[in-house]
């Protein structure tokens, strides 16, 4: 084989032992690696409780990972998660994907719970159990600077040992698997940490075609203004998108009760550029390079982080925002959430939280100390223990980032029939809505964005079993991306054909969560976006959604997606797929 080394390494906790499983070439060629590969494996345990000792951890990276493919050092974390109870995953940068390929594995599937806090140690074909008890209540900073001798790190937390539901998996000290909370999986488990370093290298079929598509690709993103520009991502990391959301008047403020904020300017990204001096990194093998560190060394908030800690908390101290984001890298746990939650306690409170209030409060949730200890649960479960469920404003239990979707109907609808929840990457509709790439569409109206956020989510979905960063595709295609799997592989294929294959792993996906009970009522928003108005100005208004035109595109998703009138699958279109379902 080529691109992928033909292994997976199966480890159970429970008894501290490991086997290694040699799928069929049939399986890679259906699921690709990364994303659908894992979702291969959670499928005949998604029906079990996510604290299940049977429920796996799975750690994937796909065939382009470890080779000069552009954009390519990224991996899959999944399981199922205990946030939301849908299928969980985070596509995770840094350089644990591309280690864990040169040592010989497509990924690992972890299941079993230790007796006490232990760590996976992985050298090539070794595998050795630690005793971790002496990391136990470590942060993540300290934990890491153990550790990073032994090669590239992920390791969880305080707050994945106390409960967090939004608690990360950790990477190389700052790369954040989150959203899910399968850090909390982690945890359950007694899994503190894994370490893995490869001596090897990854085969590649043709070099030469490898690298030529590699220039086709490197030669897209040079052009493209969103990437590489002097207001792009490669210089000012993410948060380039932060005064775009704002002009819009579309960012989440006051927990979504408005969509501008007077004072986003002090937290925006040439604030941090001013005041920060940042310096460029990223993942393995990246040109990009979207992440930014200070003159300190220590990582800057991305855009995400920014307006969570910024705007929707009514917050304009941009050294709070910076130090709210290490504070939740540190104890392990997810900024979004992290920052709604605390937007849906100020909310609850009637109050605007200060600059110390919500550094403290962040401890307290990491630490499960105070008030901290009903935060952790995330803002869906926090409003529903205060009695006011309107305060959170998440789908199927997952808050929203930070695109208020009365400004683009396309994310609106894209966060309602997401798989894991109020999830933005998962279609990521604002390329034409707002950037206007590839073509640009109407934000305020629902026209065509059933097929749209179809088409993306299977896109996406290649992207993420292949494994590579959606930011490139801000330039290039799956055309140019089926010419690298092509030269690495050695299996022909086009970008129509892997787009087919994102199908089949996205429908995989809608499988797994009517198994558990999902149907239409979880794809849909919360009340606030149609009923109330956003942030008006500048001759745009910020209009409720109204709903009947939402549901009208919510049936028309349902039917280009081949799914029925409940959002449920279907028998037929299972079948066409090459899939499993039983109504």
């Amino acid at each position: 084989m080529h691109g992928w080394q033909g292994k997976i390494l199966k480890i159970d906790l429970s008894a501290q032992t490991y086997r290694i499983e040699r799928p069929d070439p049939q399986l890679y060629a259906r699921y690709i690696g990364g994303k659908g590969l894992a979702g291969h494996f959670l499928q005949p345990e998604i029906t079990r409780r996510w604290d299940d000792p049977g429920m796996p951890l799975l750690l994937f990276a796909g065939p382009l990972v470890g080779t000069t493919s552009p954009t390519s050092g990224r991996m899959t974390v999944m399981s199922k998660s205990p946030l939301t109870g849908t299928v969980g995953d985070a596509s995770v940068g840094g350089s644990f994907g591309t280690q864990l390929k040169k040592a010989g594995w497509d990924g690992l599937m972890i299941t079993g719970n230790s007796d006490s806090p232990c760590g996976i140690q992985i050298s090539d074909g070794m595998v050795e159990f630690t005793d971790a008890t002496a990391l136990a209540g470590m942060k993540i900073s300290r934990i890491h600077r153990l550790l990073k001798s032994k090669g590239a790190t992920a390791a969880i937390g305080t707050a994945a040992e106390n409960g967090v539901r939004f608690a990360a998996v950790i990477f190389d000290g700052h790369y954040a698997a989150g959203r899910n909370g399968l850090g909390l999986l982690s945890a359950v488990k007694n899994l503190k940490y894994i370490t893995v370093r490869g001596s090897g290298s990854v085969p590649v079929f043709d070099k030469r075609e490898l690298a030529a598509a590699r220039e086709d690709i490197l030669r897209l993103a040079a052009a493209s203004p969103v990437l590489m520009g002097n207001l792009g991502i490669t210089h000012y990391g993410t948060a380039a998108l932060y005064d775009l959301t704002s002009s819009r008047r579309m960012m989440p403020t006051a927990n979504f009760r408005k969509t501008y904020f007077e004072a986003a300017r002090q937290t925006n990204a040439h604030s941090f550029k001013l005041q920060y001096s940042p310096a460029k990194t990223g993942c393995h093998g990246c040109h990009i390079l979207c992440k930014k560190k200070g003159r300190d060394g220590q990582v800057l908030p991305e855009f995400e982080t920014a307006n969570h800690f910024g705007p929707l908390l009514e917050n304009d101290d941009i050294e709070v925002v910076r130090r709210a984001n290490l504070i939740c890298n540190d104890l392990g746990m997810d900024t979004i959430s992290a920052g709604a939650t605390l937007a849906c306690h100020a909310e609850i409170e009637r109050i605007k939280l200060a600059g110390d209030q919500i550094l403290s409060l962040l401890e307290s949730i990491g630490t499960g100390k105070g008030p901290g200890r009903q935060l952790g649960q995330g803002a869906y479960r926090y409003a529903q223990s205060r009695g006011q469920p309107d305060a959170s404003v998440t789908v199927k239990k997952l808050e929203l980032p930070a695109y208020d979707p009365r400004g683009a109907y396309g994310m609106a609808l894209g966060y309602a029939v997401s798989t894991r929840g109020g999830c933005h990457l998962r279609a990521y509709p604002i390329g034409s809505e707002i950037l206007r790439k590839p073509v640009p569409t109407d934000r305020f109206s629902f026209s065509g964005k059933a097929r749209i956020v179809k088409i993306a989510e299977d896109f996406n979905a290649v992207i993420d079993s292949l494994s590579a960063c959606k930011f490139i595709c801000f330039a290039a295609s799956l055309e140019e991306y089926a010419r690298a799997v092509s030269a690495v592989t050695g299996v022909e294929t086009s970008g129509q054909e892997l787009l087919q294959l994102g199908e089949r792993i996205y429908y995989a996906e809608r499988i797994m969560n009517a198994r558990n009970g999902f149907r239409a009522p979880d794809d849909d928003l919360p009340p606030r976006f149609f009923r109330d108005s956003g942030s008006s100005g500048s001759g745009i208004h910020i209009r409720p959604i109204d709903r009947n035109a939402f549901l009208a595109a919510r049936g028309n998703y349902y039917a280009i997606r081949g799914l029925d009138t409940d959002g449920r699958p279907t028998v037929q279109k299972a079948i066409e797929l090459g899939l499993s379902w039983q109504d």
